[in-house]
């Protein structure tokens, strides 16, 4: 039934407001891993960004998607933390980032083939403003170092639905795909590779300055 639901609500919501509404264009679609383990790393500017990459996939690969979320926003009441661990599959994470268990639990998942979302930053930035990556990304692949990181940006969802609003702004987006990126064997040249490699995928986008 949870899989029936999830379906209906990336089909009947998710898609249309991404394609109709927004018109959102993906280049380079096929570099996106299809199987796990695997993690996806994006800027985030937009609570549309998970459902954005998630929506990206085949409706039969939607179960192998696990987003490392903020506990404390969708935890807040009973039905959205049911909406987030069941619709959405995510991995809950407390504020204060990657610790032990949390580590252990992205491990697992990895280790059951699942495909991970992992937005560095952390919270919400500034629009297309690209704010240095914390380390916990690289923890986890330190953790299994033979995981392919598979690298997005995101433009324009930050403007679409902005931060600390539910109003959703028409305005065209894309999504931009990177080769993906193994572990390089320390955490400070993984993080400094990671780091280059969306500012990379930014550069290829002509953004107007936000008025």
């Amino acid at each position: 039934m949870i899989a029936f639901l999830r379906c209906a609500f990336f089909v009947l919501i998710v898609r249309p407001i991404l394609t109709v509404i927004l018109g959102a264009n993906v280049r380079r679609r096929d570099l996106l891993p299809r199987t796990g383990p695997a993690i996806i790393v994006a800027n985030h500017n937009s609570h549309l960004d998970t459902l954005t990459i998630m929506a990206m996939y085949p409706l039969r690969r939607l179960k192998l998607l696990r987003p490392v979320a903020a506990m404390d926003y969708f935890m807040r009441t009973r039905p959205m933390a049911w909406f987030a661990v069941n619709m959405i599959g995510i991995i809950p994470v407390s504020r204060g980032g990657m610790n032990r268990d949390l580590l252990q639990r992205c491990v697992a998942a990895l280790d059951k083939g699942e495909i991970l979302i992992v937005f560095p930053e952390g919270s919400r930035g500034e629009p297309e403003k690209l704010s240095l990556f914390k380390k916990g990304v690289a923890h986890l692949v330190k953790a299994r170092p033979g995981t392919p990181v598979h690298p997005l940006f995101l433009h324009g969802l930050g403007k679409a639905l902005p931060k600390d609003t539910w109003v959703l702004i028409p305005f065209n987006c894309d999504v931009v795909v990177g080769e993906p990126l193994l572990w390089t064997g320390s955490i400070e040249s993984f993080m400094a590779e990671l780091q280059a490699r969306v500012a990379g995928l930014a550069a290829q986008i002509h953004m107007a300055p936000w008025e």
